[in-house]
């Protein structure tokens, strides 16, 4: 199937010294990394979850989970309120880091 990427020019400049190097074409190489590179992220999941941190988990997919208690200020906020939020520390922390008061 053909497709059309837009790389990095220098990672596509990599690409072709390599496959020069190794004498093969180009397009054969890229689909080789590729699905080497696929191929290496199909680790299988944990089956349960698995404890990092006292109140952290990984699930069964291996994206962390973050246990806190059933009143905990975060149960009651909406998935865009928690994310505003976030942003709110990072820039704070993005201030200080800058020697800039909050």
């Amino acid at each position: 199937m053909k497709t059309t990427l837009d790389l990095p020019d220098e990672l596509v400049r990599r690409m072709k010294i390599r496959a020069v190097q190794e004498g093969r074409p180009l397009k054969r190489l890229v689909a080789e990394l590729l699905s080497r590179s696929l191929n290496a992220a199909d680790v299988p999941a944990p089956a349960a979850d698995v404890a990092v941190f006292d109140h952290i988990l990984l699930n069964h997919r291996g994206f962390p989970v973050i246990r806190c208690g059933a009143d905990a200020p975060a149960s009651r906020m909406t998935a865009a309120e928690c994310m505003a939020l976030e942003q709110q520390i990072l820039l704070e922390e993005d201030m200080q880091r800058a020697n800039i008061p909050v």
